[in-house]
């Protein structure tokens, strides 16, 4: 095993992208592996008709898994180029993370598959970003509106939701194995799993402390 993987989750919105750029380590976008707007198996809002593209049944887990685990063996993968606005995927491209030990995988549904990337040795660590539900809502509103990813209707709508909703889903992700944690931690972990794939042949740096709030506690 040349690489381990930190899945880096949080409710959309809440600064996953940026953080893993500020990261400085190489970068596996997880939203490409959104299923496409025909697909019959898109699950739908309860009670409405919007497609739910907060629900991990709209997204391809297996997929996601299969890549990052090629990248660790190998350094490099395919991976699909996938457009929000359109609902479509647009072409594909290779991701290559050029020799380094330790990369992060980051998007809303990185926690679906801690249990698997760890059953398989993968795992670095897993972390869930939260801002809170206020912030997280105008950062989300702001930048869905500016990349135009659906109509503004649907954003209100889905923003709303994701707002009341906020807590429940990363109580969700934390029972899944990720770490909660602000942004200034989870540089900080980050910083940790990098010492420790480096210099110890890829330990596990997730804590006992991480492990019990796991163990004690969606996207």
């Amino acid at each position: 095993m040349s690489a381990r993987v930190v899945l880096l989750c949080g409710p959309s919105g809440s600064g996953k992208s940026l953080l893993a750029a500020r990261s400085g380590l190489p970068v596996l976008r997880l939203d490409d592996f959104y299923k496409e707007g025909d697909d019959p198996t898109l699950p739908l809002v309860a009670g409405g008709s919007d497609i739910d593209w907060d629900h991990p049944g709209s997204w391809d887990a297996d997929a996601a898994v299969a890549a990052i685990d090629r990248l660790c063996r190998t350094g490099r993968t395919d991976v699909p180029v996938y457009d929000i606005s359109l609902s479509a995927r647009t072409g594909a491209d290779t991701v290559d993370i050029g020799g380094a030990p330790l990369f992060v995988a980051e998007g809303i549904f990185a926690a679906e598959i801690v249990t698997r990337c760890g059953e398989l040795g993968l795992l670095a660590d897993a972390l869930c970003l939260s801002r809170g539900p206020v912030k997280t809502f105008r950062r989300r509103f702001l930048r869905d509106l500016r990349e135009g990813r659906k109509s503004v209707p649907f954003l209100l709508r889905r923003g709303w939701r994701l707002m009341r909703l906020e807590r429940t889903i990363v109580a969700r992700q934390t029972s899944l194995g990720a770490y909660a944690c602000d942004r200034d931690e989870a540089l900080s972990r980050l910083a940790a799993a990098g010492v420790g794939v480096g210099g110890q042949g890829g330990a596990d740096t997730r804590t006992e402390d991480s492990g019990a709030r796991s163990t004690a506690q969606s996207a």
